[in-house]
């Protein structure tokens, strides 16, 4: 009869002892931690957000025309797509002179898809377009669009990305516009925005 095979056990490890293990010398050891005990009578200190000064309650005091609208890279996309000239359709959406702004970082975004978006960056590079100059680390538009918009609440976001618009959806007095029956639709924009105030 022939020899039987032992199979190698893999992925074992030896066993290691633990560093509160008494066969260790003393001075190897791991010290027990200390627990601290709790000073009651001191008062907590808990760090909130400052509400900022523009909202009351869910109304944006600041929106007003015209109207500043962060431009996402995918809403030129479907822009294009859909057929319509941005800044007339968020003209006829809002009823108001509309200025589309365009931050570093979507600038990039468009460039670095290339030959693909052409007309998309054509489209971006138009005088009517402001540009938002950006001072943070990186290209990643989202973060950008999501930051300015919660640092200055002056802003509609248009984006069509489902993310986004959830992440910005948390952000209270924010509207968004989106593209839905080859038309510009605005989400969570008051009816009394655009009359006048005295």
């Amino acid at each position: 009869m022939g020899k039987q095979k032992k199979t190698r056990k893999h992925a074992t490890m030896k066993q290691m002892l633990s560093l509160r293990d008494q066969r260790l010398k003393e001075k190897d050891r791991l010290k027990p931690k200390k627990k601290e005990k709790k000073d009651l009578s001191a008062l907590k200190e808990r760090e909130f957000p400052q509400h900022p000064s523009c909202l009351f309650f869910q109304y944006n005091t600041q929106l007003g025309p015209p109207y500043h609208i962060l431009v996402d890279t995918n809403f030129i996309k479907f822009s294009i797509k859909a057929k319509l000239d941005l800044v007339q359709s968020m003209m006829d959406c809002l009823y108001a002179k509309c200025i589309p702004c365009i931050t570093d970082c979507v600038m990039a975004e468009i460039e670095k898809l290339g030959q693909k978006y052409r007309v998309a960056l054509r489209i971006a590079k138009d005088p009517r377009f402001e540009r938002l100059p950006c001072t943070h680390k990186g290209t990643y538009a989202d973060d950008c669009l999501v930051q300015r918009v919660t640092q200055h609440k002056c802003y509609i976001v248009a984006t069509v990305d489902r993310d986004l618009k959830r992440r910005i959806r948390k952000i209270p007095g924010v509207p968004i516009m989106y593209i839905s029956n080859h038309r510009y639709n605005i989400e969570r924009m008051p009816d009394d925005y655009g009359a006048p105030r005295f």
